[in-house]
């Protein structure tokens, strides 16, 4: 029996744990063959072990518009064409605006937005050949803002926007994009944060909650991508349960 995915061709950002990782094995179990991005080769090999099917490991810094552009080529050089793209790579780091490390901020404009733009920009040629599907990981963050979040919001914010300027670029040529909104995730994401008082923050707010995991948000990926080429599921929030706001 076919897999819903066979034949296509994914790329993965920030696949090295957390959402890019399950949705990458989810991908491959589907049938999709599938490129993975992210700095920790070690993890993606490690990955790749896991995996279903055919998995192709690239040593990604997506704040690097070269090093965007040579993982798309490389994964279009191994499987011939380019059917999705995962924008999953991002970071992090909470904190209040006064006195902030500006270094951080740019870090995860950079990551965050700068990153998701320049593999769009280097993906976008093939995606159209394809007919594809760009998929955005954003978060509940980018539909509304809070305290001690304000950069991170605003590269999630950013998302929105661009993507949705890009669907309304693509989707007469068949290209579909969508924003993916995760509330609070069991991953690694908050242990980047550099502030104590914000990563005990983001701990107590784990602990009062039973978490997403991963896999939860990589079937709303695989939801999204599976759909008859007249769908186009453009927008999805997921949160946990017992996630307020």
């Amino acid at each position: 029996m076919n897999s819903t995915l066979d034949g296509k061709v994914a790329l993965v950002t920030g696949a090295s744990s957390g959402i890019g990782e399950a949705t990458a094995l989810a991908l491959s179990k589907e049938g999709a063959r599938v490129a993975v991005g992210a700095r920790r080769g070690d993890r993606l090999r490690s990955l790749a072990g896991k995996a279903a099917g055919e998995v192709l490991t690239i040593d990604l810094d997506v704040t690097d518009q070269e090093s965007a552009r040579a993982s798309v080529a490389a994964a279009v050089e191994r499987f011939g064409g380019l059917d999705i793209l995962v924008n999953n790579a991002g970071v992090m780091l909470s904190g209040p605006i006064a006195g902030a490390d500006t270094a951080e901020w740019r870090r995860m404009v950079e990551t965050n937005l700068l990153g998701s733009m320049y593999m769009v920009h280097a993906a976008l040629p093939h995606l159209l050949d394809s007919q594809g599907t760009i998929l955005q990981v954003s978060s509940t963050s980018g539909r509304a803002a809070s305290a001690n979040s304000g950069v991170y919001a605003a590269t999630k914010f950013g998302i929105a926007a661009f993507s949705e300027s890009l669907r309304q670029e693509v989707t007469a040529q068949g290209v579909r994009v969508v924003v993916l909104g995760p509330g609070f995730v069991d991953t690694e994401l908050a242990s980047h944060i550099t502030d104590p008082a914000m990563q005990a923050t983001a701990q107590k707010m784990a602990e009062s909650m039973r978490t997403l995991r991963p896999e939860d948000v990589a079937q709303a990926v695989m939801y999204a991508v599976s759909q008859p080429e007249h769908v186009a599921v453009n927008e999805i929030l997921i949160r946990p349960t017992d996630q307020i706001p």
